[in-house]
């Protein structure tokens, strides 16, 4: 399976379509065999769900995120974890264990990054 988290560096971003890169984590088992920083190409509407999907995620953690990307994920039967924070290794770790949960943080402020619900 392979993980996508927005990131700034290796800590979850508060939204989304801002971060500054994206980690991508290939797990097997139930752990981590591969891990990826992939820079944020540009926050459009549509554009990044997409761009993550065709990359192979399945899953994707962030703080928050707007409902447009939400609904374009679940279009492509991708699994969205908002809410969470931190590290994004640990993040990945916690939903290999069971343990990360999904808040349904929705961001209703794109030109504010830090506006989102948690």
């Amino acid at each position: 399976m392979k993980i996508a988290v927005a990131c700034n560096g290796n800590e979850i971003w508060p939204h989304f379509g801002h971060c500054e890169n994206f980690n991508m984590y290939d797990t097997e088992n139930g752990q981590i065999t591969a891990e990826e920083n992939i820079p944020n190409p540009g926050h459009r509407p549509g554009f990044l769900p997409n761009f993550l999907a065709d990359r192979g995620a399945e899953v994707i953690i962030a703080g928050g995120m707007g409902g447009g990307a939400v609904e374009i994920f679940n279009e492509r039967n991708i699994e969205v974890i908002m809410g969470a924070s931190g590290s994004a290794k640990e993040a990945v770790e916690a939903y290999l264990r069971g343990e990360l949960q999904s808040t349904g943080s929705i961001c209703h402020e794109h030109q504010h990054a830090g506006d989102c619900d948690k």
